[in-house]
């Protein structure tokens, strides 16, 4: 599709927004910030703490974000652990985990072609008897460590950060009811927190001023939006936002 002058909304938090931002402006877009979700430290890092402080009892250490990164790092470090068990495989769903993971010293063991978090097991190997960390997200989905657990492995799953609904400013509203051509969603939190609000605010989110065309990263953002009633007009191929972009550039 032609971008040039096409407003675009990013539900994606503000503080991870601006890449993405900077992107669709080189394509000619109008980015529009419009984040419906926030990223939070624990109020209790008990239950974390205490699995951080046992790495060497586990056989893999499973991150599935960047934030999830940041989130254990942060532990690490207020723990005084400086550096993981040598025996600890780590496995991280994207690109940019990856880069997040190397950033502090560490390779990670495998990184599944398929951004998703059901690709991961299969990299795994035999799982039979092993012993598997999950940091997550509070609302993140079981199907990993269900998958785990079926195949004969042990998954401790633990909540790294909270994802928080946010408020959109003024601005990002105004622009949403005056009409835009896209709305990009990063994730399943993204759709229904921006449901949520666009409702709050008098609003039909399925029938948006000019009709917008709705853009989803990759499949289970998109089943959650069609879950929710949205219609999805597009599906990255490479669940990333640069991904999004080049689904938006070749529509």
């Amino acid at each position: 599709m032609n971008l040039l002058g096409a407003r675009v909304i990013i539900t994606r938090p503000r503080d991870q927004a601006d890449s993405f931002a900077l992107e669709l402006q080189q394509h000619g877009a109008v980015p529009i910030f419009f984040p419906v979700i926030e990223i939070g430290r624990l109020e209790d890092a008990t239950s974390l703490d205490a699995a951080l402080s046992r790495l060497a009892d586990f056989n893999w250490l499973v991150v599935t974000s960047v934030n999830g990164v940041e989130a254990v790092w942060e532990r690490l470090a207020a723990l005084g652990i400086s550096a993981l068990p040598a025996g600890l495989k780590i496995a991280a769903i994207g690109p940019k985990t990856e880069s997040a993971l190397k950033s502090r010293g560490v390779t990670p063991d495998f990184v599944p072609a398929e951004y998703v978090a059901e690709a991961i097991l299969p990299g795994l190997g035999d799982v039979r008897g092993q012993s598997i960390l999950l940091t997550r997200a509070d609302i993140a989905r079981p199907a990993l460590a269900d998958s785990i657990r079926l195949a004969g492995g042990k998954a401790y799953e633990v909540t790294a950060y909270r994802t928080l609904p946010a408020t959109p400013d003024a601005a990002g509203m105004q622009a949403l009811a005056a009409g835009v051509q896209v709305i990009t969603f990063t994730s399943s939190s993204t759709v229904r927190n921006f449901l949520a609000i666009v409702q709050a605010h008098g609003l039909d989110p399925l029938n948006l001023p000019g009709q917008p065309l709705i853009a989803c990263i990759g499949p289970i953002t998109a089943a959650t939006a069609r879950e929710e009633g949205v219609p999805v007009h597009l599906v990255a191929k490479e669940y990333t936002t640069q991904g999004l972009l080049q689904t938006l550039v070749n529509a």
